[in-house]
């Protein structure tokens, strides 16, 4: 049976922490790396419901992409689905992982398992991450192996992305060949797609007034945050198979995006 730090030092080895973001918590939020692992839980967000299916399922260690504990906590009094889950994985003795914006970052990560899932040819890094091996940073931009209207691409995003809808600027006529994305909140590196001569740009939680700035000049497709990421999973789930063969790894059937679409 594997350890826990067995399995950080998997991801790690694919994402390294260095990877993240200042601002960012990506690593051993809560537990210890010497015990062992009975299974690992994979989600995008830990919340109390997620730390029960863990219990549930005998799996001692969480993997999820946003860090529970994002801002310090003061206090552990249970007040707040954070708090509870925190109190709930300590009491059950379960380790939480968060691989964040060093999976973000990393080649092979979030924008690229996306571009891959829609497609894309020739795909490069948008914002280059500054001190890295090229490839390293936000976003990607690449080529479709044949043009489509950009009703077909809001399509395509809608069905890899699970995605019910999708916000968007008034499409053109013309057809798309290339495109720029960046799972999670990426609207900051619009100005990076429209220079690297992307049609059209997807990413989330796009803000009004870049809807109006841009309109015009790039066909923007905003999807939600939970969409846009949730193939954090998959990567989580191939990486830890691949180092770690006949390890229970399994991923959270109980998850749901918080936001709901009526």
């Amino acid at each position: 049976m594997p350890k826990i730090s067995d399995i950080v030092a998997a991801l790690e080895g694919f994402a390294p922490p260095g990877l993240q973001e200042s601002w960012d918590n990506t690593g051993l939020i809560i537990g210890r790396g010497e015990k062992e692992c009975t299974g690992a839980l994979l989600c995008v967000d830990v919340t109390p419901e997620i730390v029960a299916e863990a219990l549930e399922k005998c799996c001692n260690l969480i993997v999820a992409h946003h860090p529970l504990i994002f801002r310090g906590l003061k206090r552990l009094n249970g007040n707040g689905r954070v708090e509870q889950a925190a109190i709930d994985a300590i009491r059950g003795d379960v380790a939480i992982y968060a691989c964040h914006t060093s999976v973000d970052n990393t080649p092979g990560g979030v924008s690229y398992t996306l571009a891959r899932l829609l497609g894309l040819k020739d795909v490069r890094v948008l914002e280059q991450k500054s001190g890295a091996e090229p490839g390293t940073g936000l976003g990607v931009v690449g080529d479709l192996p044949y043009s489509i209207s950009p009703v077909e691409l809001v399509d395509r995003v809608k069905h890899v992305c699970h995605s019910p809808v999708a916000r968007c600027t008034m499409p053109k006529s013309e057809p798309i060949t290339r495109v720029a994305l960046c799972g999670g909140s990426g609207s900051e590196f619009i100005p990076q797609a429209i220079a690297a001569g992307a049609q059209a740009y997807i990413t989330s939680d796009t803000r009004y007034h870049d809807f109006c700035d841009y309109s015009g000049q790039i066909f923007i497709i905003d999807i939600g945050h939970f969409e846009s990421e949730e193939c954090t999973k998959e990567i989580f789930y191939q990486i830890i198979r691949e180092k770690i063969p006949n390890f229970a790894v399994t991923y959270s059937q109980n998850e749901k995006n918080p936001i709901v679409y009526i």
